[in-house]
């Protein structure tokens, strides 16, 4: 049994001696794992680095075996960003949330072409871009799950503008005069979600509004029923953005 694909590193974790089984997003074959020979060496490590896209060769005896990677690095993701601790925390918790929640061995072409287009968001996209990038890859994925959230309309009057809530149990919009009254139990709905929004970008306090609201129902939907709380990974991106936005709420102080 064997195949090619390309696929994005998720993870890769030493197995006895100087062997990795490694975790690959597949473009074809979806989340699949595989052992690589020396894939914890010093020499090979560097090429099942997490967000890593590359080329893999999987081969097995039977379908339902683990099997044996032969990878090929081509495109190195993290390198790019090394001194953005932000960048590099949403670069881990991305990979962690696929491998937590996408069954094995299921293909998801969707997901596979949203998550190269948020590695390049992250490569090279503008400080205010890529985590708008982020926020829509993360409701992409709640999607794909069967659990998409309706922001294009007021849950209670149907209109779409001066939408700045969602729902915490519907998953769905809700105007200003509507939430009002239960603005306390309301999840925020960044602006540049919103019909009536600045536009694309997002900063630290869009980029923490978005994270809570995705983190609520990712949570709720994709991670309660596995009795697990969200990936480490993912709690910390949401950890290092508030505290940017605390900073940033802070008054400067002349010294």
């Amino acid at each position: 049994m064997e195949w090619r694909d390309e696929g994005i590193v998720l993870a890769a974790r030493p197995h006895g001696e100087g062997a990795a089984v490694v975790q690959l997003l597949t473009r074809d074959h979806g989340r699949h794992a595989g052992l690589m020979h020396g894939g914890a060496s010093r020499s090979k490590r560097g090429v099942v680095e997490t967000g890593n896209r590359v080329d893999a060769v999987w081969r097995a005896r039977l379908t339902e075996h683990l099997g044996r990677y032969t990878i090929e690095p081509m495109r190195h993701t993290a390198s790019q960003f090394m001194d953005d601790p932000a960048r590099l925390a949403a670069l881990s918790a991305a990979c962690a949330v696929v491998e937590a929640v996408i069954p094995e061995r299921e293909p998801h072409p969707g997901l596979y072409a949203a998550t190269g287009a948020l590695l390049d968001a992250l490569s090279g996209g503008e400080r205010d871009i890529w985590p708008a990038v982020y926020i829509q890859w993360e409701l992409g994925l709640l999607q794909e799950l069967g659990f998409g959230l309706d922001l294009a309309s007021c849950a209670a009057t149907g209109e779409t503008e001066n939408l700045i809530y969602v729902s915490p149990r519907t998953g769905r919009a809700v105007s200003r005069a509507a939430g009002h009254p239960y603005r306390e139990r309301m999840l925020t709905l960044p602006s540049f979600l919103r019909s009536d929004g600045r536009g694309s970008g997002a900063d630290d306090t869009d980029f923490a509004a978005g994270l809570k609201l995705t983190g609520f129902f990712l949570a709720r939907h994709a991670f309660d029923p596995l009795d697990r709380g969200l990936p480490a990974a993912r709690e910390r991106l949401e950890v290092l953005i508030g505290r940017s936005t605390a900073n940033s709420d802070e008054p400067a102080t002349d010294c």
